[in-house]
């Protein structure tokens, strides 16, 4: 009966179980952004989180462990890019499945445990597996003669079955595991040919000499075992197809592809193509999101761009003219979710990100297409079949065509880029760009000094310091108070008082190797402090306190913005940057939205809120390895953090990883503003607040523009007032002048002038006025009615002269009058009020109906 095949998650599980079962601690996959480590882009091997244990500077509580590590290579000697989609076999993110021995095991059990996982566990058919080692490696020889025929065990040189962590340190040989798919098993001379058909699925490295500058080789006193087998490899094996693709990690991907483009999955090369272009690299894009690097211009956050703009040129072959890509994250969660947390909790953020790239990239790529394939129309009409470098150029300037996509179109049409002239362009750009930077003195090499200078400035903010190098504008002193910039904070500034008396200001400190250099501020490029003390000399250091204290009190505060920040905006947020002077703080932070209104007054609430808790500023000292067991502990991606690190509390609400300085308490901030939240880049906000005096100065001058601006609106309120008066009289000089022409109007009616009708007027008061002006000038003998539109209802004036008023009463007439409106009213026998409803009636009314109550003696 056939064995049921595994999933990739079984398959996943069951090599870290049989690790387990032999005694090694399953441990996390690192983030693919590699923090504490400025050598790496990303993560690219899965022993990169043990590199510390051995190059000797770190330990760990285990001395064997097992795990899956994610691993990006897009650059370097590792670079997959070009050949990712275009073979079935490369990926820019893969996983890597690996077992470690620090000092524990070596080269018998890797070899015994590698052959039992793999025939007896995964029941792997022996006569397809071929080991490798090193040429001279007669003991791994050996050992796999105990499962292998010699036939199957073959050697090679230095290039493919010995490794090294770099030009000098540890190193050793090792033995690969290659697997056979050919169907007469006739792959003996394939391996390591680079061939699909017999594939690398497990190397073995033994790590026993460590490399000397002069080339030589020396014996480890300590020997290790790291080994790295390509997950979607065993997985293609394990699930019988013939392609990483083709296996369940690919295939959901490839499914939502193929029903977001209509278009299927094996029918065609250049889709297919396309489709494992896209389904590769939204992997990479939401792992490396998701692990705190965003797309950007530099280091890896260009490589993240680059990964992303090579996918949309290729979505473009399956149709999408529009943003796809993060469509697919989903997908991914869910396949893949419930081993890698972080994409379920990041997938917001993830596909907020790739979305907006998608849109950014998108608008600037049509016009690109357009000149791209206008510049290939030319070429193929010329002699010369080559892209000019300048052209690629202005495409990656212009556009933000990355080279390989430029390559990518002309290569498919059959045309070649001048690269070198395009690095030619790049490199005048870049002069450019440095001339433009006006050089300061403190930018300047600083010289090398083999001296140590303790920095002390955590607890004490002057000291009597020994003075071990003097030259120039510059200071080394064995011990000093001033900080040097870092993390985020700027120097300090202050002083320094000489042997003989003379003070000298101090603008500015950095460090080189082990010494700290005090920057003497001054304008004479011949100042030379040698001429004014001696090395060996003591010295007064000062720092100036109310500097520190306004960057202590910004700093303090950037922490608890920080919380603040996650509370309301989500967990999803982390720093991407930050500028804590003594004047501002500057924090960054990725998020997809502009931040409310609303929101900033929570996050400013919260802040104070934990100002006026007068919380206590604490700082504990950790290893390295203890801090990043505490999942409270907020650490940064990016950040290199030595052995011993200062963890940063706030009371219980604020705790992160810190070299910089800090209040003791919260209330010593007094009160926290933010001023300004805007966009910085896509998927990245950045808020600039103040503090202290600065933050009180500010709500101060607020107070007094709100007090200013309260003036002007009241004396416009005023103003308006004064105009609508004057208005008004106006109206009314010109009802009362108007009356006399509305009389000539008026109808005889039994003897009586009757004058109706309708005006446009603005208020009840101007309708009053006009029927009271009319009476005035009919002085005796005369009836008035007078309707206006006013808010939409209808409403009307009568007045009647003094000596027919006890017969034709006003208030009687005007109600008679509304009725015929569908409404009412009344009042005083000579001046009466009244509305209606029915507009349509108004016309009528005026024309014929009051004349008819007064003919008809109604009164």
């Amino acid at each position: 009966m056939k064995s049921q095949i595994m999933t990739s998650s079984q398959i996943r599980q069951s090599f870290l179980d049989f690790f387990a079962s032999k005694e090694h601690r399953i441990v996390e996959s690192a983030p693919v952004v590699p923090y504490g480590d400025p050598t790496l882009l990303f993560i690219n091997a899965g022993m990169n989180q043990f590199k510390d244990v051995f190059l000797g500077s770190g330990t760990r509580d285990y001395k064997r462990a097992t795990d899956t590590q994610k691993c990006i290579r897009v650059s370097g000697k590792h670079n997959d890019l070009e050949e990712v989609g275009v073979d079935t076999y490369h990926h820019t993110l893969f996983e890597m499945l690996g077992n470690w021995s620090f000092g524990d095991y070596y080269k018998v059990e890797a070899i015994d445990w590698a052959w039992e996982l793999l025939t007896k566990v995964w029941k792997l058919n022996p006569e397809r597996l071929y080991a490798t080692v090193y040429r001279t490696d007669d003991e791994a020889y050996e050992l796999w003669k105990k499962y292998l025929p010699e036939s199957h065990i073959q050697r090679f040189d230095e290039k493919d079955n010995f490794w090294e962590m770099g030009a000098t340190g540890p190193c050793g040989p090792c033995s690969e595991v290659h697997y056979d798919r050919t169907a007469d098993l006739s792959g003996a001379p394939l391996v390591n040919a680079g061939s699909p058909d017999v594939i690398e699925i497990w190397n073995l490295v033994f790590i026993q000499f460590n490399r000397k500058p002069d080339g030589s080789l020396e014996q480890l006193a300590n020997k290790f075992v790291d080994t790295g087998m390509g997950f979607e490899r065993i997985c293609s094996i394990l699930q019988a197809v013939k392609s990483n693709y083709d296996t369940d990690v690919f295939t959901p991907i490839i499914h939502k592809i193929e029903t977001l483009s209509n278009t299927k999955y094996g029918e065609n090369e250049k889709t297919d193509i396309a489709i494992r272009v896209i389904a590769d690299h939204i992997r990479t894009l939401s792992f490396a999101i998701a692990d705190g690097a965003l797309p950007g211009n530099e280091g890896r956050s260009y490589v993240l761009r680059r990964i992303l703009r090579r996918g949309l040129r290729y979505a473009r072959y399956l149709g999408f003219k529009e943003p796809m890509m993060y469509k697919l994250v989903q997908t991914l969660v869910d396949t893949m979710g419930n081993y890698f947390k972080e994409l379920s909790k990041k997938q917001q953020l993830i596909e907020n990100v790739i979305k907006s790239e998608e849109e950014s990239f998108l608008q600037t790529m049509e016009r690109g297409i357009e000149l791209i394939d206008e510049l290939i129309r030319k070429i193929k009409e010329s002699s010369q079949q080559i892209l000019k470098g300048e052209d690629a150029f202005q495409l990656y300037d212009t556009f933000g065509f990355p080279l390989d996509l430029t390559e990518l179109i002309a290569r498919e049409n059959g045309i070649a880029v001048d690269t070198d002239g395009f690095e030619e362009k790049m490199n005048e750009q870049k002069e450019r760009s440095r001339a433009s930077r006006k050089e300061t003195f403190q930018q300047r090499e600083l010289p090398d000094v083999d001296v140590l200078t303790e920095f002390i400035g955590y607890s004490e903010y002057t000291t009597k310091a020994k003075i071990l190098y003097a030259a120039g504008n510059l200071l080394v002193f064995d011990k000093t108070p001033f900080y040097v910039e870092m993390g985020g904070q700027v120097s300090d500034i202050g002083s320094v008082t000489l042997a003989d008396g003379r003070a000298l200001p101090i603008c500015d400190v950095k460090k080189n190797g082990n010494a700290i250099f005090h920057f003497i501020d001054t304008d004479n490029d011949a100042f030379d402090v040698a001429t004014l003390c001696k090395v060996g000399e003591d010295a007064i250091v000062a720092i100036n306190i109310d500097y520190r204290r306004s960057i202590m009190r910004n700093h303090t505060a950037t922490h608890l913005l920080h919380e603040a920040l996650r509370i309301t905006l989500g967990e999803h947020l982390h720093q991407s940057g930050s500028l804590v002077t003594a004047d501002h703080l500057r924090f960054d932070f990725n998020h997809f939205e502009k931040v409310t209104d609303k929101q900033l007054k929570h996050i400013e609430r919260i802040v104070n809120d934990a100002i006026i808790a007068q919380l206590p500023v604490k700082t504990d000292i950790y290893t390295i390895e203890e801090a990043k067991k505490n999942p409270n502990i907020k650490m940064f991606f990016g950040d290199k953090y030595g052995d011993i690190v200062r963890a940063v509390s706030a009371g219980d609400f604020a705790l992160e990883l810190c070299g910089g300085t800090h209040t003791s308490n919260t209330s010593e901030i007094l009160l926290f503003k933010i001023v300004s939240e805007a966009s910085i880049a896509a998927g990245v906000r950045r808020i600039e607040a103040i503090t202290g005096k600065a933050a009180i100065e500010f709500v101060s001058e607020l107070e007094n523009q709100i007090e200013d601006k309260v003036a002007e609106i009241n004396a416009l309120k005023d103003r308006i007032k004064n105009y609508e008066k004057e208005i008004e009289k106006a109206k009314k000089e010109q009802i009362a002048s108007a009356s006399s022409s509305l009389i000539s109007g008026a109808k005889n009616i039994n003897g009586i002038r009757v004058l109706a009708n309708q005006l446009d007027l603005d208020n009840l008061d101007q309708l009053r006025t006009t029927a009271e002006k009319v009476r005035e000038t009919f002085s005796n003998n005369g009836i008035c009615l007078i309707a206006a539109v006013i808010d939409d209802k209808v409403q009307l004036a009568c007045s009647v002269t003094d000596d027919i008023k006890g017969k034709y009463p006003a208030g009687k007439l005007v109600g008679e009058a509304a009725k015929m409106l569908g409404g009412g009213g009344g009042g005083k026998p000579h001046l009466a009020t009244a509305g209606g409803r029915d507009i349509s009636k108004v016309k009528e009314l005026i024309d014929t109906k009051f004349y008819e109550l007064i003919q008809n003696n109604i009164g």
